[in-house]
């Protein structure tokens, strides 16, 4: 244990000119070379730095902060991380191998196709000397305790076969495709979390939660199930009918709805899809969708990037981990509606403006009550005019937004990022940040 040990928000900066010293000086040390030298970076703040494509296996980063660092594609084989703050960092496609996660804050961090077969991620907490000279806990970010925290990551297709998990948090998370042949998540809280196709197989799954996540497709053959909590979770049988149940292709449909859009209804038919699984249509976001009806459907995981969604009905559907950068989705309602982890970057959000038969002018807002967008990407979103209330916000990045004229009424905002915001005339509470 080491004296004086620092809080996380008295943590040193190091530049991104400092860092690539230390790990020029570690990769000499890999190769065995004269000066040489392993990186041990303790209890330093490394948020916002480039690590992308780098070898820092067998690092030590004991308390140190990773902020929305960039780890993807680096090698970080047996390396420490043991009380880390990696919230928001992009660690796709990184090698962890066998690393020591024990007591990280990883929420919202997007591990999609990483490797972290064999990693440590029980609990674990650092110790320090009080003023008094007594032992106490250091503070952590995101709270007390000792869990590992991955809840909202995005861990998609990720390696995690042997893992160590006892007790970790991963409420929220994207697993979708995960490999977790013999890990030990015992006491793991799945609630909430995309499990499609994820694969436990021999894994002790005893008194996990997994309430309210969706489990179409997960594996769990000769997993240890002892007292799991199912409460609500979503299996295939419940993620909605097929559409080729309608007897018509979609161009075929959509020939029909387009027809009936030219003729403001006089002639064609409303396209609807209101309680369809659309998760498997392949180019989907290719399609004109302007103006359907689609309440209760299923867009699980779908591509919509540059969608034509506007003027649409999407009320209750689910759009948990969807690409929906710079869709179009002016003038819609979605109220609660799932978003969770959705990346809406650079979508348009704001009205649609037609004219009314006096000659005046009607905005349709796009209506987002209720809706739940926790740990959702919303970078440069245009969410003029929109109506938030009651919207679940937790830990979405909004950064960039424009939110002039938006209604935040009752929104949960707690730990959102807010960066760059426009907020003229907006109704918020920024007290419940």
């Amino acid at each position: 244990m080491r004296e004086n040990i620092p809080d996380p928000n008295e943590l040193i900066p190091l530049t991104q000119i400092e860092l690539d010293d230390i790990i020029e000086a570690h990769n000499m040390f890999l190769r065995g070379q004269n000066g040489g030298a392993r990186a041990v970076v303790q209890y330093k703040n490394l948020s916002n730095l480039d690590f992308k494509e780098q070898d820092v296996s067998q690092a030590d980063f004991t308390g140190s902060a990773f902020l929305e660092s960039n780890l993807s594609y680096a090698n970080f084989s047996g390396t420490t991380f043991f009380a880390c703050d990696m919230r928001n960092a992009d660690m796709k496609g990184g090698n962890f191998r066998r690393a020591d996660f024990r007591g990280a804050f990883v929420a919202g961090a997007d591990l999609s196709q990483a490797d972290m077969t064999d990693a440590d991620m029980r609990e674990g907490k650092i110790m320090k000397r009080g003023q008094q000279g007594a032992l106490e806990d250091r503070k952590r970010s995101g709270g007390d305790g000792a869990k590992t925290v991955f809840t909202g990551a995005k861990l998609s297709e990720t390696n995690m076969s042997g893992v160590q998990a006892k007790s970790a948090d991963f409420s929220d998370a994207d697993l979708s495709g995960t490999i977790l042949e013999d890990s030990n998540m015992e006491g793991v809280n799945f609630k909430g979390a995309n499990l499609t196709d994820a694969d436990f197989t021999d894994a002790n799954m005893a008194h996990t939660d997994l309430s309210s996540s969706v489990m179409a497709g997960t594996i769990m053959d000769g997993a240890e199930k002892q007292n799991m909590n199912i409460t609500g979770c979503i299996t295939e049988k419940d993620m909605g009918d097929k559409l080729e149940n309608l007897g018509k292709t979609l161009p075929e449909l959509l020939e029909e709805h387009t027809l009936w859009v030219s003729t403001a209804g006089a002639r064609g038919r409303q396209l609807d899809l209101s309680g369809y699984d659309l998760r498997d249509i392949l180019d989907l976001r290719k399609f004109p969708l302007t103006a359907i009806k689609a309440i209760e459907a299923n867009f699980l995981n779908q591509n919509l990037q540059s969608a034509e969604l506007q003027g649409g009905t999407f009320d209750r559907s689910d759009f948990r981990d969807c690409k929906m950068l710079d869709a179009d989705l002016r003038g819609s309602s979605f109220k609660y509606a799932q978003f969770t982890r959705a990346d809406l970057s650079d979508a348009q959000l704001c009205p649609l403006q037609f004219d009314n038969p006096d000659g005046s002018k009607r905005l349709q807002r796009v209506d987002l009550s209720g809706a739940n967008l926790r740990y959702a990407v919303l970078r440069d979103v245009d969410l003029r005019d929109c109506i938030l209330m009651g919207v679940d916000l937790t830990s979405a990045i909004l950064s960039g937004c424009d939110l002039r004229r938006a209604d935040l009424t009752g929104a949960i905002l707690t730990g959102a990022i807010f960066d760059n915001v426009r907020l003229g005339d907006t109704i918020i509470d920024l007290e419940s940040l």
